[in-house]
């Protein structure tokens, strides 16, 4: 797969929001959402710190995207994520309509595509294995460690 300079840079942000949710313990995904060339909204895992099972980072970053825009359709957003989302991600992003969702690494456990409906809006465009190897990678670390800790 190519990469164009956009999708890369945007990534690389979303690789920047994990590793925030890294250094507060939390799961090390990370997700930004861009319009227009800009970004309009960030996330990352904030499940721990919230006690909030739902606060995973589509779901920040669609919450600020949706708030920034002043409604609830992100029709022309695209949001780039390091891992790809779960299946209540997936629906948020359904509802919501966005109109792309470009991922880094494969959740072969708990990944939306792995659910035999397919839970995209008809009209979302879906890429997948965005800088994967360093989406992958942060995942790998982080769970490496918790699992020498224990």
């Amino acid at each position: 797969m190519t990469l164009d300079r956009t999708d890369e840079y945007f990534m690389k942000e979303a690789l920047k929001e994990a590793l925030m949710a890294k250094e507060k313990n939390e799961i090390p995904v990370g997700a930004v959402i861009v319009s227009g060339g800009d970004i309009i909204a960030r996330g990352h895992n904030l499940t721990e710190t919230l006690n909030d099972v739902t606060a995973h980072a589509e779901m920040q970053a669609i919450t600020a995207a949706t708030n920034n825009l002043g409604g609830k359709y992100l029709h022309n957003c695209t949001m780039y994520v390091t891992l790809e989302p779960c299946i209540m991600c997936a629906g948020a992003a359904f509802w919501s309509q966005i109109g792309a969702i470009k991922y880094g690494a494969k959740d072969e456990k708990r990944g939306f595509t792995n659910n035999p409906q397919n839970l995209l809006h008809p009209k979302t465009k879906l890429t997948g294995g965005l800088l994967e190897k360093d989406c992958s990678e942060i995942l790998k670390t982080f769970f490496r460690k918790k699992r020498n800790n224990y």
